[in-house]
C-alpha cells in the first residue's frame, strides 16, 4: 500500500506477526496462536483485531459465517514506518546520530563490519 502506515501498539504488533505468518485467519486461530506465547484472554485479542481493522491495518472478509482477518500492509512496510517514526521521535530524524550511537555501543564482529561497509559502498550518494 502506498498510504502512510498507521501507528500500531506493541500488542498490535503481536497480532500482526501472527497474521503475517499465515493469512487469512479467523479470530479463534489468531487467539490460539497468541495464547501459545501470551496470557491474553480471547476478548483482549478480539479487541486488538477490532482496533487494527478500525485503523485499516487489517482487513476482514465477511463473506463467510466466520470472519477472517488479513493484513493490509506487508511486514516490511510496517517495519519501515516504525523505524522512521523511531528515528524521528528519538533522534530528531537524524539517521546518522542513531547509527553512530548503535555502532559505538554494540560490539561488531569483523564480518558485521565488512557487511556494513559493503552496504554503505553500494548505497547511492545523496545529491
Amino acid at each position: 500500500m502506498s498510504n502512510k502506515v498507521p501507528s500500531i501498539s506493541e500488542a498490535e504488533w503481536e497480532v500482526m506477526n501472527v497474521l503475517w505468518q499465515k493469512a487469512p485467519q479467523t479470530a479463534n486461530e489468531v487467539i490460539s496462536s497468541l495464547q501459545e506465547r501470551t496470557n491474553w484472554k480471547p476478548k483482549t485479542v478480539r479487541t486488538l483485531l477490532d482496533r487494527l481493522v478500525q485503523k485499516k491495518v487489517v482487513g476482514v472478509n465477511q463473506n463467510q459465517k466466520l470472519y477472517t482477518f488479513f493484513p493490509l500492509y506487508s511486514q516490511d512496510e510496517c517495519q519501515r514506518a516504525e523505524a522512521q517514526s523511531f528515528i524521528k521521535r528519538i533522534y530528531g530524524g537524524a539517521l546518522k546520530s542513531m547509527l553512530v550511537q548503535f555502532i559505538q555501543e554494540q560490539s561488531l564482529s569483523d564480518e558485521d563490519i565488512k557487511e556494513l561497509r559493503s552496504i554503505l559502498d553500494e548505497k547511492p550518494k545523496k545529491t
